[in-house]
């Protein structure tokens, strides 16, 4: 009848459904899933006489992995109205399911997210294979998406609208046992087989099985929203999922509002509210952008797209990680995560040792919270030595140097750590400005020598920027990309230049944002339009975090170095600013106690009242829409600049890397998709005003020109 989904009806008339759509390697709700679940559906009622109920399970290693992405990313809202009557299509399915009049198990034996666990929940019981790969949850608000086949709807009748909106509104996902504690599933199986067992004692134990909001007087758990704990509870959630999202993400929005109109109706009105919400988002923007790069171009990069081909992968051993510090202390602990053996050098051990203990206590918090056993962590321990000698460097297959941004530093532990550790060993430096060609004239095998740039703090931060210097060779680059997909990093990779991607943009960021408090903008303006164009800090209190003397520090580096090539550093309004912050008013950043924030002890930071008196000009004041696009454009326009020299050869890598580097806003899929979504004709305009408005640095570089003129994107 079918080949995606199996009908086998056994001795004791339970029907196994058993989802395979083939030439997949995970199911999901495509064409051909809704052709063959329509014709199953149909059967099933035909035959629902002679049937004693039904299991749906499925032949791959994942249950059932959602919508079909390929698809929803085409969807135009030229599409909407027969887009909207296919959803409507694939939740009458399921409702007719549901409603059959049997009693219907879901068999779980792998994750079911998205659409695969709307297929989970239109069951009457729930089993889950109690595996470490299974993992139930709704993440489409992750792309910008709400769960559109019945997820919202469900979710809500099942759990209530508090407990059920950190699962819709933030994309929660859970293991089995958690699922358990949580209502979500009735039961946990050790094995495929004991799972189909428990399902077919279960419906034979419960022949008149019916959902719970189908049963007559059925009332939504914790009240609807006109009860009186609920109300309390509604009336502060927009405003501090509004505090959360500011505006830029509609997902989470729309997902409230399905939830809580659904709420006050009937089911199969609630299942239209959904509908119309989903369709709405599927054809907006923000999920075109969000998924393009969320899903089609990080899997692009995971799989190896910038990885140099024909290099057989490599399995790194053992990493010697130079300098204990905050950077150093990360790179330890991320490493050790991962089984590789770690030595941790600094110039005592008593240094080397408080780095270890950074890994000691986030292990131990682990252990406190029961996700960790204490054999586990000890023996995670076991793998990170602390030392202040290079012999212990010995049998390093890779050296990561991440100490101060010194070059004669850099360039005296590199050539020592050459060395001690394997001839064949790969030198990194986390370096994350100065250009890794010079660096590499410090050691021996120049060939080997390469920047991996790491972001702060280590263990939360995702991404990690290659850098490829004049003389890395192929293998050392692979070698460095195997070496970030083996600490579960995403790898971007970058030519040798200054300040390589990341560093270059965001110092455009903050300097901007620096530039236009010189100018005489109000600084609350400036960090609260900086949130409100989607970046999670604004340009102030991050470059207080980063510290404006590292800012200087790196500033007289670039002059240094390219006075001794003969060139001069371009000048920026902000470096005025800096100086005066850092000479006359002695306040450097958050470190040191107060930069443009002050930081009260036991107290939140606000924003130090002396900025009003010193800079901010009542006549200087711009419009919020020009303070948000110049944080926005400044750094798409010095994406472009890398993307025309060479820096940058993907547009996957500018992307997620803009996004996951240096915190560019999410909903714009990225630093060059913004410019995609935004038209690149208009960007242009919209530069050329800054530009005459605010200054030359706004100009479009010839790339983008070059693109306007053909009609092109990137």
């Amino acid at each position: 009848m079918t080949d995606a989904i199996r009908y086998e009806k056994g001795q004791d008339n339970i029907v196994v459904l058993t989802i395979d759509m083939p030439g997949q390697s995970a199911n999901t709700m495509n064409a051909v899933y809704r052709e063959a679940m329509g014709q199953i559906v149909a059967r099933l009622e035909a035959e629902k006489d002679s049937i004693a109920g039904v299991i749906i399970t499925s032949a791959k290693k994942t249950f059932f992995a959602g919508g079909d992405l390929n698809e929803l990313i085409k969807v135009t809202k030229a599409d909407a109205k027969p887009f909207y009557d296919m959803i409507l299509n694939i939740k009458g399915q399921l409702r007719r399911l549901e409603t059959l009049g049997k009693p219907v198990v879901a068999a779980i034996n792998g994750a079911a997210l998205g659409g695969g666990w709307e297929i989970c929940l239109a069951c009457h019981h729930r089993i889950a294979l109690d595996s470490s790969s299974v993992q139930l949850g709704l993440p489409e608000v992750t792309l910008g998406l709400l769960p559109g086949g019945g997820g919202v709807v469900r979710m809500v009748r099942l759990l209530g609208l508090e407990k059920a909106l950190p699962y819709l509104a933030e994309g929660k996902k859970v293991r089995p046992d958690a699922a358990l504690k949580a209502g979500l599933i009735h039961d946990i199986a050790a094995t495929p087989e004991e799972m189909l067992s428990k399902a077919r004692a279960w419906i034979a134990a419960n022949p008149a099985a019916k959902q719970p909001w189908d049963v007559q007087g059925y009332k939504i758990p914790g009240g609807t929203p006109s009860s009186p704990a609920v109300a309390q509870m509604l009336a502060i959630a927009p405003s501090v999922l509004r505090d959360k999202t500011k505006g830029c993400f509609p997902a989470p929005e729309k997902i409230m509002c399905a939830a809580v109109e659904g709420a006050q109706v009937d089911f199969d009105t609630a299942q239209i509210i959904e509908a119309r919400y989903f369709t709405e988002l599927t054809t907006g923007q923000v999920a075109k952008n969000m998924i393009g790069t969320f899903w089609f171009q990080l899997n692009e990069i995971n799989a190896g797209s910038s990885r140099p081909q024909g290099i057989p992968p490599y399995v790194t051993k053992k990493v010697g990680v130079l300098g204990a510090g905050m950077m150093g202390a990360g790179i330890a602990y991320v490493s050790a995560a991962a089984g590789i053996e770690v030595v941790l050098k600094d110039v005592s051990v008593e240094a080397a040792e408080k780095g270890k203990a950074y890994s000691a206590k986030l292990l131990d918090k682990k252990v406190s919270k029961g996700h960790m056993t204490a054999e586990k962590r000890d023996a995670f321990l076991a793998r990170i030595k602390p030392t202040a000698s290079d012999a212990d460097l010995e049998g390093c297959d890779l050296i990561i140097e991440a100490v101060f941004e010194d070059r004669g530093l850099k360039a005296k532990v590199n050539a020592a750590a050459e060395a001690a550790a394997l001839p064949e060993a790969v030198i990194a430096s986390n370096t994350s400005t100065l250009p890794i060609t010079g660096l590499a004239t410090a050691v021996q095998k120049q060939d080997k020598f390469i920047g991996l740039h790491f972001f702060s703090p280590v263990d939360k931060m995702p991404l990690v920027e290659i850098i490829r210097g004049e003389q890395t060779s192929d293998e050392t680059l692979a070698r460095g990309f195997d070496y970030v997909l083996q600490i579960k990093k995403t790898p971007i990779v970058v030519e040798d230049s200054r300040g390589f991607f990341t560093s270059r943009v965001f110092g455009t960021f903050t300097n901007e944002g620096i530039a236009m408090l010189g100018e005489g903008v109000s600084a609350a303006m400036i960090e609260n339009e900086a949130r409100k164009a989607g970046m999670p800090v604004g340009p102030l209190a991050i470059s207080d975090e980063v510290s404006m003397s590292l800012m200087d520090h790196i500033r007289k580096q670039t002059v240094a170095d390219l006075a001794a090539e003969g060139k001069s550093i371009p000048e920026h309004p902000a470096f005025a600013v800096i100086d005066l912050m850092l000479k006359e008013y002695k306040r450097p950043g958050k470190a040191a106690g107060g930069g443009f924030y002050d930081y009260p002890e036991g107290g939140k930071k606000h924003l130090w009242p002396e900025l009003k008196a010193r800079f901010e000009k009542a006549d200087a004041q711009i419009s919020q829409e020009d303070v948000r696009d110049r944080i926005l454009f400044i750094q798409a326009i010095e994406t472009v600049r890398c993307v025309e020299e060479g820096v940058l050869k993907s547009v996957a890598d500018a992307n997620i890397g803009s996004i996951f580097g240096i915190g560019f806003a999410a909903w714009t899929g990225g630093a060059l998709q913004f410019i995609n979504q935004y038209g690149v004709k208009d960007f242009v305009a919209r530069a050329q005003y800054l530009a005459e408005q605010y200054g030359e640095r706004f100009l479009p570089p010839a790339l983008l020109l070059e693109k306007a003129a053909k009609g092109e994107g990137f």
